[in-house]
């Protein structure tokens, strides 16, 4: 059986309507009025790219989309339209089928949770997260700053907090350092950390973070995995929502390697409600946005937005969207007729169809397409009946979604929340420490004191202490392979020291890897 090249979308102009699997790494758009088929068509779309063997990621915002990983059937209400859509476009081999799914929820009650630690996220997208002013969101990179440079884990909410606090107590030496830090400014910070909270946002910060790869898996078929990430609920909060997914982007290019344009996409990312990503955003984070889309289609990843107004997406943007799918607009308004004009603008001629006239009557199910082609150039827009999906549509059950969750191959993986020894600790550790040690100053004298060792190690020397031990190890370890009579390379001095290394770099693990993702946005807007 050879793979396919191109997925079918629909009949437009007599003709078969397709997007190309080598140009689907070009990003695309799907826009159209509430209730005119947006979310058949990303439902029809993603189930394609399964079936190709392409990992696909989702955001389902009104929670009818976890349908997805249920077949469709003959009992739905309207499968008789389905099927005879099915015919008229002359799919001869449409058959109801489920597709492999895997359900995730930053609050881990619909599917498995997803974490990331606070340096991770870093502090650019926390300031937006929080609405911090240029002023705030200067001592935050402060904050941050000094807690890379201390060895100081930023993984949760908590760790935050205490450093803010501590950072508050200590503005007067940290300002002669890194520039000025008010008290005013960490206790707004605070504030609006504590208000974050109440949001459920502390649910995300934590361990064990989520690991971009198991994103782009197949199942034992073949199949891209369908990861659903349940919204609904995130949707009250929609900063949080478009922040999140600001940052998988951000994620998802830092860790997949370059690869051109290859013949299918690693992974096809859906944002839905794609508005509320540049919604109130700085022109410079705007700017960043456009930067990460341009080149994130390097990576091998497609970036399809979903919105009912194209005129919400930005125009640098908008421009690096190939693929279209554009569904019915309503000329109610002048911001309207803007739209359906803007839209309109957007496709390449089509002699034989007034776009802008088509736009507003364009049924249920129908949609303006245009895709790019095998050159690079897009297609002349096509009026398109688009294909039905074969899976559900509509919600699943509480019990089948506990049923996949059951199945999933990450079942148990996320479920446990992990809290390490970070910055919350040992911020709380110094302080019993610098009570004690008064307490002691105070009943034998400054000078005895000085001669007792620290109460509490730093990194480093917990680290190279490991590394001691694993030296030994190896030494005692040589002895013993030489009496076997067998050859070893290691150099027991050599592995303490990697050990030691390697040691710092897992408890820095945090700092260290959040630079990286932070390069990515905070430091390109430098």
């Amino acid at each position: 059986m050879t793979e396919a090249t191109d997925i079918f979308l629909g009949l437009g102009g007599g003709e078969r309507q397709s997007l190309s699997l080598s140009r689907a790494n070009r990003h695309g758009l799907i826009a159209g009025a509430t209730g005119t088929g947006k979310t058949v068509t990303l439902q029809g779309l993603a189930e394609s790219f399964s079936a190709e063997g392409v990992p696909v990621f989702v955001a389902d915002v009104k929670g009818d989309l976890a349908g997805i990983s249920m077949a469709g059937s003959p009992q739905f209400k309207h499968a008789a339209k389905l099927e005879e859509r099915a015919r008229e476009l002359g799919m001869d081999d449409y058959a109801y089928s489920d597709n492999p799914a895997i359900f995730w929820d930053l609050y881990g009650k619909q599917g498995h949770p997803i974490r990331t630690t606070i340096s991770e996220m870093g502090p650019l997208l926390l300031a937006r997260l929080m609405d911090l002013n240029e002023t705030q969101e200067g001592v935050l990179n402060i904050v941050f700053r000094y807690a890379d440079e201390q060895g100081l884990l930023l993984l949760n909410l908590d760790d935050l907090q205490s450093m803010l606090a501590h950072t508050a107590d200590n503005a007067k030496e940290l300002s002669a350092k890194y520039g000025n830090v008010t008290k005013a400014s960490v206790g707004t910070i605070q504030r609006q950390l504590l208000q974050l909270d109440s949001q459920g946002a502390g649910q995300f910060f934590g361990e064990p973070a989520l690991e971009i790869d198991d994103f782009i898996k197949c199942d034992d078929q073949g199949r891209g995995y369908i990861n659903i990430l349940a919204a609904d609920q995130l949707m009250r909060s929609p900063k949080l929502y478009a922040t999140f997914l600001l940052w998988l982007l951000a994620e998802l290019f830092e860790t997949l390697p370059e690869v051109g344009d290859p013949a299918k996409p690693k992974l096809v990312f859906f944002f839905d409600e794609a508005h509320l990503l540049f919604d109130d955003a700085p022109k410079a984070l705007e700017d960043k946005i456009e930067q990460v889309v341009r080149l994130i289609r390097s990576k091998g990843v497609g970036v399809y937005f979903i919105t009912q107004n194209p005129i919400d997406i930005p125009q640098e943007v908008a421009g690096q969207l190939g693929n279209r799918v554009q569904h019915a607009l309503r000329a109610f308004t002048p911001r309207d007729k803007k739209a359906i004009k803007a839209a309109a603008d957007t496709f390449r001629i089509n002699p034989d169809l007034d776009v802008e006239q088509a736009i507003t009557e364009l049924r249920v199910g129908e949609a303006l397409v245009s895709t790019l082609l095998e050159d690079g150039a897009p297609s002349i827009v096509q009026r398109t009946m688009i294909k039905p999906p074969r899976s559900r549509l509509g919600p699943v059950t509480p019990k089948e979604r506990a049923i996949i969750n059951s199945i999933s191959p990450y079942e148990a993986k996320y479920e446990t929340a992990v809290d390490r020894h970070s910055a919350a600790e040992i911020l709380a550790q110094k302080v019993i420490d610098a009570t004690a040690t008064a307490q002691q100053v105070e009943e034998l004298g400054k000078d005895e004191v000085a001669k007792q060792p620290r109460k509490s190690k730093s990194i480093w020397e917990k680290a190279f202490s490991r590394g001691a031990k694993v030296a030994a190890g190896s030494a005692a370890g040589m002895a013993a392979t030489a009496m076997l009579g067998k050859k070893s390379r290691a150099n027991p001095v050599q592995s303490g020291v990697t050990s030691a290394v390697g040691s710092v770099v897992t408890d820095l693990a945090g700092p260290v890897a959040g630079r990286f993702v932070r390069n990515l946005i905070g430091g390109l807007m430098r």
